[in-house]
């Protein structure tokens, strides 16, 4: 029988989820989902002083907001020092480990010895294979791994290939502090081979700790997990994605208006392909994912390209489904709290539910779409911006009063009848559609643009129509 699929997505709680790590997760995601398997999560946090909760909460803010679930509970790596401490001990049974005693003025010495050789600053082995009765007084050892140092160690990367490391070039590196706290590369290969971990989908840059930790799995004859070292993001400049750039984490694109099922679909294709396909739904991706697609070359974050497929998804979103996300972008957005308050109001819910598909039209992002819809909550009498004063010149004023009078008679008020009656104006007063059409933008929204005027005209309804007309018309 097969076995069955097990990923982990394993970030360090830094304060929010970072866009590379987004990747990574959703990498991990799919290809457990593609292939019927799960998919684990485990905060790395061994890091005390980084590692508070409120860090892991924004992690896990994050990962939900995507729509990446997990599978069980988050697993704590610092909650399982214990279990670290017991394999060492049992490789130190099975002479693949030993106590080190060599002081930090030694380890100094043996880089400076290294360097002036040519030659990489690595652990020379003192205490490899010394007798422990030789040891210090009062002094508190780190424990190493034993390294083999003939042959050589190959990492059969489902991205990167055929890996091979001479084993001369690992040295025994440390598993344990001597506070008895365990380094990073052994609490990963301990907690990868307790949780069941299969396959191992992480960032290139993990790749040299990729023989490292082969070398910890085999000394305690465990099986090593398959290993795809995926290509970093850079930013649109060839370097790698980092702050200068902007917005690194993704609560940073929730802020800034994007979807989460563009920014799935957005990251997705950033180091995986699948054909032409640009815009792919939840279940396309899960059906085509594989690692054999992952390309080796690092891609580039191109925020164009992903304002581009953020308004695709906006116009292509059901308005129940756009008005979740909206809410969910407030809570988070400055001012957002007031356009809650308003929407709150079932009446004013219905109201924007009516000027959505409208809004998503001509909106690329959560922001834009805020924005244009703000006509909807402005009180009276509108405050104008430079563009709509303008507008409302004398003349302008001078037709808001005839239209007025016309839209007042209109009974159906519902956007086809709406058009006929401004049309039939326009072609009466001989004028362009334009010249109606500008002030009465103007004096419904109080900006020189918006959405289409018979949106507008529905969605505030007749009486708030027509007020906002009256208080612009002579």
């Amino acid at each position: 029988m097969a076995q069955q699929i097990v990923t982990r997505f394993a970030p360090s709680p830094t304060g929010f989820l970072h866009i590379g790590g987004a990747r990574t997760a959703l990498f991990n995601w799919l290809f457990a989902k593609h292939g019927g398997g799960k998919m684990l999560l485990r905060i790395e946090d061994t890091d005390r002083a980084r590692s508070t909760q409120e860090a892991v909460d924004a992690l896990l803010d994050g990962l939900s907001w995507l729509g990446l679930d997990w599978d069980g509970e988050p697993v704590s790596q610092f909650s399982r020092v214990g279990r670290h401490q017991e394999v060492v001990e049992e490789m130190i049974s099975r002479g693949q480990a030993y106590r080190c005693y060599s002081s930090q003025e030694e380890l100094e010495a043996m880089r400076e010895k290294a360097r002036a050789e040519g030659k990489p600053p690595r652990y020379d082995g003192t205490w490899r294979d010394r007798d422990p009765s030789e040891a210090p007084a009062g002094v508190d050892p780190v424990i190493r791994l034993k390294a083999p140092q003939d042959g050589e160690t190959v990492v059969e990367d489902m991205v990167q290939g055929r890996v091979v490391i001479p084993n001369k070039d690992l040295d025994d590196l440390v598993l344990m502090r001597s506070d008895g706290t365990p380094t990073y590369m052994l609490a990963v290969v301990v907690d990868d081979h307790d949780m069941g971990i299969t396959h191992i989908i992480r960032g290139v840059d993990h790749l040299t700790n990729a023989a490292r930790q082969s070398l910890i799995f085999k000394a305690m004859g465990w099986d090593v997990p398959n290993m795809a070292h995926i290509p970093l993001i850079h930013g649109p400049d060839g370097a790698k994605l980092s702050k200068r750039h902007g917005a690194t984490g993704a609560e940073t694109y929730r802020a800034m208006g994007y979807l989460p099922q563009a920014m799935r679909n957005y990251l997705a294709r950033l180091g995986w392909s699948h054909g032409d396909e640009e815009i792919m739904s939840l279940d396309d991706m899960i059906k085509w994912f594989g690692m054999d697609a992952v390309g080796q070359s690092a891609a580039r974050f191109d925020f164009k390209k992903l304002e581009n497929l953020n308004g695709h998804y906006m116009r292509a979103t059901d308005d129940a489904e756009l008005m979740i996300h909206w809410k969910t972008y407030l809570q988070h957005a400055e001012d957002g709290d007031a356009v809650l308050a308003w929407l709150a109001e079932k009446s004013n819910e219905q109201t924007a539910l009516t000027a959505l598909p409208g809004l998503k039209e001509r909106a690329k992002t959560l922001v834009e779409l805020t924005e244009s819809a703000s006509y909807l909550w402005r009180q009276r009498p509108l405050d104008c911006d430079e563009k709509a004063q303008k507008i409302l010149d004398s003349d302008a004023k001078a037709i808001l009063s005839d239209v007025h009078g016309i839209l007042s008679g209109v009974e159906a008020w519902n956007a086809e009848p709406l058009e006929e009656a401004v049309k039939a104006y326009a072609l009466e007063k001989d004028l362009k559609l334009g010249k109606v059409a500008q002030p009465l933008r103007a004096a419904l929204t109080g900006r020189g643009t918006s959405p289409g005027i018979y949106d507008v005209l529905v969605a505030l309804g007749r009486t708030e129509s027509l007020a906002r007309i009256q208080d612009q018309a002579n």
